[in-house]
């Protein structure tokens, strides 16, 4: 029997899912209470067809709205402020983020802040910090998303980039999470390999220090195995043949499967990916996909049982640790991730620093090892020259 993919799903939050679904864009905002909201995008996007049917979808239901795209790839507190500034100047009383990850972290960073008086880096994922929020300031967003990886459409928080010290920071608060999700596979239709590839290992990387976190969610471990399965199933695929929208649509599923999983924890994988990409401006993703067969082996004595059982359900040979690993290092030769940090062309000069900064990252908290800074300095130079055993 054939599934239909398409659906209206309320975990986590309202999610309209399937190919077209972006005409009901419109509609969408005024489920939300939206008027006149104001998109935010990255300058590529901005440019492109998809960003325009989105336009003519609010239009066409009365509403006004105004594009705003001055957005990084990894996007800094400038960006976020810039935004507020337009969603001001506008009258805006929420926004729709329409992009990657970089535009839904910021758009949502946007529709939290703009009615702030504190400064943002006040809501740092800290603690309970969120709770200095003035709650009933916050715009409703909505999150449309373009690539399948990040799952950040379906998330309660955003990730900016300190741009004066070089650090990347989590934003949190449980109403940053999107009043409505649309989830239109179609819009990844004419993604390139590489950004497939990368976005399609973001979402693996989620889902697996989810599924491999130190902490009891067993709703989130289920949703992290079920997103796993999807990736392995049906990456490859898509990264072969971008319109196959089948693979796109499982895909897209796996990517919001990671985000609605690590509630239950993140870890090292990311603890490294956060510094990295804020020293060196690196894709999240590639990042993520470069350091997984590290992170794994590095932890691999603290989840030696969850590897194994990870394995079995996954059906990789062996049945072991060592098959999981294997099987990840030949689904990344597969889909044409590079084997080290040094292919990325990241220095290895700044090891010391590098481990410094991921033990400060909110998390490295999730790893099941707690590293020092000197464990994470040394896993970055192994990443780096390509050394693993396992």
């Amino acid at each position: 029997m054939t599934m239909s993919l398409t659906g209206n799903w309320n975990y986590p939050t309202a999610i309209r899912f399937g190919a077209g679904r972006l005409s009901e864009l419109g509609e969408a905002c005024k489920q939300a209470g939206m008027s006149n909201p104001l998109l935010v995008t990255d300058p590529g996007l901005a440019a492109l067809p998809m960003v325009a049917d989105a336009v003519a979808a609010v239009e066409g239901a009365g509403l006004t709205i105004k594009v705003f795209s001055d957005i990084k790839g990894n996007p800094t507190s400038d960006n976020v402020e810039a935004g507020c500034a337009a969603f001001k100047a506008g009258g805006h009383d929420g926004v729709i983020a329409f992009g990657g990850g970089s535009a839904l972290d910021a758009g949502k960073a946007i529709a939290f802040q703009a009615g702030q008086t504190r400064p943002l880096w006040d809501f740092e994922d800290v603690g309970d910090n969120w709770a200095r929020a003035d709650a009933d300031a916050i715009a409703p967003n909505i999150c449309v998303a373009t690539t399948a990886g990040t799952g950040s459409d379906v998330g309660r928080a955003a990730v900016i980039t300190d741009a004066e010290r070089h650090v990347k920071k989590v934003i949190f608060h449980p109403k940053m999470m999107p009043t409505v999700t649309i989830a239109d596979p179609a819009l990844t239709l004419g993604l390139p390999p590489h950004v497939t590839a990368a976005t399609g290992m973001d979402a693996l990387a989620h889902n697996l220090e989810a599924y491999c976190a130190p902490f009891y969610h067993p709703f989130a471990k289920g949703v992290a195995l079920e997103g796993m399965i999807l990736v392995k199933d049906w990456l490859p695929t898509a990264v072969k043949d971008g319109s196959n929208l089948e693979a796109r649509s499982h895909v897209m599923a796996a990517a919001m499967a990671g985000a609605t999983a690590f509630q239950r924890g993140l870890g090292g994988i990311h603890a490294l990916a956060h510094p990295l990409g804020a020293l060196y401006d690196a894709h999240h993703g590639l990042l993520n996909a470069v350091l997984m067969p590290y992170v794994l082996a590095a932890n691999r004595s603290a989840i030696e049982g969850e590897l194994t059982d990870l394995a079995r359900a996954l059906d990789v040979p062996g049945h072991s640790p060592e098959g999981l690993i294997q099987w990840v290092l030949d689904l990344r030769k597969e889909v044409g991730i590079p084997h080290t940090l040094a292919d990325m062309d990241i220095p290895a000069d700044d090891a010391a620093k590098i481990g410094a900064m991921a033990i400060e990252d909110p998390t490295a908290g999730g790893n099941p090892i707690p590293f020092t800074a000197d464990q994470y300095a040394a896993l970055f130079l192994d990443a780096h020259g390509g050394r693993l055993e396992f």
